[in-house]
């Protein structure tokens, strides 16, 4: 249960509560803006370099630092991104 404790306190889950909170829906422009985000493909790639070494046992502290930070705003932007497509469908502008 420890672990619930503080997976709950992460700026993701924060901000899960938040956009939870928030119920209303967001205005059609916006959330096609927000499903229109993506990680560039040098994002991706560093993203793919540093999991392969993470795999291989060879992660630096500054990269698992790296690492961490892109898991956190994958989180982030799929909390936005599920919230818009919440949007659109219920809009039925989807």
């Amino acid at each position: 249960m420890g672990s619930q404790v503080a997976a709950s306190h992460t700026e993701t889950a924060i901000l899960d509560r938040l956009i939870a909170a928030g119920r209303q829906e967001l205005p059609a422009d916006a959330a096609r803006y927000l499903l229109a985000i993506d990680f560039a493909s040098s994002d991706r790639e560093r993203m793919n370099e540093l999991a392969g070494k993470a795999q291989d046992g060879t992660l630096s502290q500054e990269d698992a630092a790296e690492l961490e930070n892109y898991r956190h705003v994958s989180h982030l932007l799929a909390l936005l991104q599920s919230k818009a497509r919440k949007s659109l469908g219920r809009a039925g502008a989807g």
